[in-house]
């Protein structure tokens, strides 16, 4: 590109990684890090143990070679003299061909060795043993790379024997090639069994890793297959499970866009019906409507728009129970109950309610047990008689557990009915005259269920429907 002030072309390197990584860098991946931790542990025990046995062995190699040097050299001051051609020198001097040896006299500074060999070095740690100041000398001497020892013979004199160190060390160099080749092969077999054994742990993952980037490129949430009952099995059960559910959520909010939009056609057909009916009186030259025709239309569009209203409200409460539960809350369930009570006397007409209340207490929210409790109320009130009563009634089971009746005093519900009371847009042929969005009890359904409980629907004695909330918790 050009840059606009000066005229200068400029150009650009982009020093991001197509895979997102920035300089082109790349991180391991989890197999690559299992097998590198697996070399770097047997590279990091091996040279420890090779350090450790180079160390050991080294060790008693020169304390063998200090040993032997010394005993040599105590066995050459107790060795007689003996007489040659030219004078009388120790005996040591006819047996010492792998080594130095002579004899070191403190007045004139002098070395006596064997004319076949080569005299030892020695310095002032030697004369100090020969002049008696110091009971013996070991060191070594680097110049000529020897272990030097000296023992008193007497007489200011000394006995020095040096040995060469290079068989030590060639013995100690060849231990080192040895535990490095040893230890390089173990580095290399461990590299190899981590990658196997990475490999063959993580295929689980490779095939969650596959089957999640397959949910999210065609939704299909077919489970994967388990194998073993090991950890990773256990995250592939997981895995499974959360698929399930996923899928039953899936499958709801499919069925419950299909129930809603089954519902919803009905009134929006008749609402436009009318509609169109009173637009079409309403052109000019058109034949007016008789005012009780148009009285009875008005009526039945108020009817649909409340129809409607009361359905998208179920609507949206279904959608927010379905909603992660975030807060909760101690709740007096007596509370709850009465609260419903007064909501629900207000639109119960001349229908008395019998009440019979005992203390319970729970973990939950409010408001939607509310909802749930008023539901059932609404259903009672609306298939009652005119001037009957609905019995309400909260006791304890015994078992942890407490439940909220009511019974009506309508005509029941019929045995065919009873399992299907609670689901969502479900309405019996009594009920589909009736006002209502065949929703109530669904909420109801589902507010228990979150709470940890159940609903039930049963005969009453009184000959109504008897409609059960049952739910966890502890006597108030």
């Amino acid at each position: 590109m050009t840059d606009a002030p000066t005229g200068t072309a400029v150009s650009t390197v982009d020093v991001t990684d197509p895979r997102g990584d920035r300089w082109g860098t790349r991180r391991f991946s989890l197999r690559g890090r299992v097998t590198l931790l697996a070399a770097a542990c047997v590279a990091g025990a091996v040279a420890l143990v090779s350090l450790g046995a180079y160390m050991i062995v080294s060790s008693n190699l020169y304390q063998q070679l200090d040993d032997n040097l010394l005993a040599r050299a105590q066995a050459a001051v107790n060795s007689p003299p003996v007489q040659t051609q030219l004078e009388q020198v120790p005996g040591a001097f006819l047996a010492s061909a792998d080594l130095q040896i002579g004899q070191l006299n403190a007045y004139s500074n002098k070395l006596i060795y064997p004319q076949a060999g080569s005299p030892p070095p020695y310095g002032p740690q030697e004369l100090a043993v020969a002049t008696g100041e110091s009971p013996q000398s070991l060191r070594t001497d680097l110049s000529t790379d020897t272990r030097v020892v000296a023992l008193p013979s007497g007489h200011g004199e000394a006995m020095v024997l040096a040995q060469s160190m290079e068989p030590t060390k060639r013995t100690l160099n060849e231990l080192a090639v040895v535990l490095f080749l040893v230890g390089g092969a173990g580095i290399v077999v461990a590299a190899g069994a981590g990658t196997a054994v990475a490999r063959t742990g993580l295929r689980p993952v490779d095939r969650l890793t596959s089957a999640a980037e397959r949910v999210a490129a065609t939704g299909d949430l077919r489970p994967i297959p388990v194998s073993g009952d090991d950890e990773l099995a256990r995250l592939t059960q997981s895995f499974n499970t959360m698929l399930g559910t996923v899928a039953v959520s899936q499958e709801r909010q499919r069925q419950l866009v299909a129930d809603a939009g089954h519902e919803l056609r009905t009134p929006l057909t008749s609402l436009r019906t009318n509609l169109e009916l009173l637009l079409s009186a309403s052109r000019p030259g058109a034949r007016s409507l008789p005012e009780e025709d148009r009285a009875d239309i008005e009526a039945d569009i108020r009817g649909q728009l409340d129809e409607l209203t009361q359905l998208i409200g179920d609507l949206v409460e279904l959608a927010r129970q379905d909603e992660p539960r975030e807060q909760t809350e101690r709740v007096e369930l007596v509370e709850v109950v009465e609260r419903a009570l007064d909501r629900a006397r207000r639109r119960a007409g001349d229908i008395e309610f019998e009440v019979d209340l005992q203390p319970w207490v729970l973990t939950g929210d409010n408001s939607s047990l509310e909802r749930a409790v008023l539901n059932l109320l609404d259903n009672a009130v609306k298939f009652s008689p005119s001037g009957s009563r609905v019995r309400v009634t909260l006791r304890p089971l015994g078992d942890g557990t407490a439940v909220v009746e009511v019974a009506d005093s309508g005509p029941g519900i019929a045995e065919e009915d009873l399992p299907k009371v609670f689901d969502r847009f479900y309405r019996s042929s009594e009920a589909r005259t009736l006002p209502g969005s065949g929703l109530g009890l669904s909420i109801v359904k589902q507010a228990a269920e979150r709470h940890g409980g159940a609903v039930y629907a049963m005969h009453a004695p009184e000959g109504g429907a008897l409609l059960t909330i049952r739910l966890p918790g502890a006597p108030g």
